[in-house]
């Protein structure tokens, strides 16, 4: 993977810096645990705390969520 790839402008994000001074530090793998699961735990509220936003606005219940689980939602890809 080339760097363009991960930054396609060529520059480094604010917090994409302040991570790499992070990993810079030496720091025990307990604590780097505790970050990561503190990160995970963040996004996934951000997330969930979103879909509720989205089925409140849309007027959504556990129908739709019914509705979901039974409909085939894949893609079709062409075998060549």
């Amino acid at each position: 993977m080339e760097a363009d790839e991960i930054m396609p402008s060529g520059r480094f994000t604010i917090a994409q810096l302040d991570l790499l001074k992070m990993f810079s530090a030496k720091i025990p793998d307990e604590d780097w645990e505790a970050i990561r699961d503190y990160a995970k735990r963040y996004f996934a509220q951000r997330a969930t705390e979103e879909m509720d936003k989205l089925f409140e606005e849309k007027g959504w219940g556990k129908e739709k969520i019914e509705e979901w689980a039974n409909t085939h939602m894949r893609t079709t890809y062409k075998t060549s």
